[in-house]
């Protein structure tokens, strides 16, 4: 288990950089940002496939095909778009906090999975978590409030980062109950292979966009913020995508939903980390606070699972089979 919630950290530490990228590339649209982030996630996808597709291509059935379409299109597509969109008319820091009620989400919807433990031993981690939460929230908002976005932005930024909640949400969860229970494909094998569909989906979704008049989707912009544009959609195909996919399967496949749920919220704390940083200042005080209770309740969670799944003095005892 201790390494599953490594994996889980180091996916969230990864992940916590993309919501950065719709501020670095504020001039393009979010449909462009998803779509190229996931064309360039294909291709890496593809590399990585190479010296083992005729063994990927032998285990995968047609039940894998259609389960990859639908978690490339909502856990993939749709999420980054909506997400892309929230940041944009946001800021990261709400974005973040909405998407990072993705632990109270996850754990109460995998509240009926194997292996999970009960939700009364999770009341005040969840409690905890929830508290950092509305703390942060409170601090983003008052301070937002002397701002010049529009009450109609705010409203529209805050439904998008709703949405790629419930879109994330519906992810982890048939995500990680696809892998428990289709054993066949190890975290790199079915991450790349999500790379892969999602590559295909991707181009088809630019290709449309190609498609359409002038300015329909995108304004026009500088050459040079095209190749800005590349340089970070790879980066995020590689170590967003790629690498952090990987990771986050691999911590799937051995931690229960309730305790895979929390490791959500690493990617918020990354999120904010690495804000604080693009903005050149220090944490406020409920900021601060905020974070010591997200890592506190994740840290009881985690705790609470080691205890409940520690053997019995009898079980110990007994005679294997």
């Amino acid at each position: 288990m201790q390494r599953g919630v490594a994996y889980g950290v180091m996916a969230g530490a990864i992940w916590g950089f993309i919501f950065l990228a719709p501020r670095l590339l504020p001039d393009f649209s979010p449909l462009y940002l998803s779509s190229g982030r996931y064309v360039m996630y294909g291709l890496v996808s593809l590399a990585f496939a190479l010296p083992f597709a005729r063994r990927l291509a032998a285990k995968l059935t047609r039940a894998d095909l259609v389960a990859l379409v639908k978690l490339a299109l909502v856990g993939n597509l749709l999420y980054y778009m909506l997400l892309a969109t929230a940041v944009q008319m946001v800021g990261v820091a709400p974005s973040s906090l909405i998407v990072g009620i993705l632990p109270v989400t996850v754990t109460l919807a995998g509240r009926r999975d194997h292996g999970a433990i009960d939700l009364k031993r999770l009341f005040w981690p969840l409690a905890m978590v929830l508290a950092g939460i509305v703390c942060i929230n409170i601090d983003v908002f008052s301070d937002a409030a002397g701002g010049t976005t529009s009450v109609a932005t705010k409203l529209g930024g805050l439904a998008c980062a709703a949405g790629a909640l419930a879109a994330w949400t519906w992810y982890a969860v048939v995500n990680s109950r696809y892998l428990q229970a289709n054993t066949h494909f190890d975290g790199n094998e079915w991450s790349v292979l999500w790379g892969i569909v999602t590559g295909v989906l991707g181009a088809v979704v630019w290709l449309v966009l190609m498609l359409l008049p002038d300015g329909t989707v995108q304004a026009s912009v500088a050459p040079a913020r095209w190749h800005t544009f590349w340089i970070v959609s790879f980066a995020l195909a590689l170590g967003g995508s790629w690498l952090g996919n990987t990771l986050w399967n691999a911590a799937a496949k051995r931690l229960p939903l309730t305790l895979s749920g929390q490791m959500i919220a690493f990617e918020t704390l990354f999120a904010l980390l690495y804000a604080f940083v693009y903005d050149g200042r220090l944490p406020r005080v409920p900021e601060v606070l905020a974070i010591v209770l997200l890592l506190g309740g994740v840290s009881w969670s985690v705790r609470q699972h080691a205890v409940a799944r520690a053997p019995t003095c009898a079980e110990m005892e007994a005679p294997a089979h």
